[in-house]
């Protein structure tokens, strides 16, 4: 995905965030699941320097969460 003009300014913490949203989101995909809204959060946006950064994965539909549930329960039984 590339960034959106809403991300925060992007500092190495929040870099990584994006990164791990980034390649989430590829994993998901490959796997044949979407989540509606992938985003990067600050916990406190007044941070000049932002000592770690969260991947929300917002929410989803019942039918999304399912098809999550059982890509991860696949792996788990490689």
């Amino acid at each position: 995905m590339a960034p959106t003009p809403r991300e925060p300014s992007t500092t190495p913490k929040i870099q990584e965030a994006l990164d791990a949203r980034d390649a989430l989101a590829a994993a998901l995909s490959r796997a044949g699941v979407q989540l509606p809204a992938m985003d990067i959060r600050r916990p406190w946006p007044d941070e000049r320097e932002a000592s770690y950064a969260l991947v929300h994965l917002g929410v989803c539909p019942a039918p999304v969460a399912h098809a999550l549930a059982e890509v991860i329960l696949n792996g788990l039984t490689r």
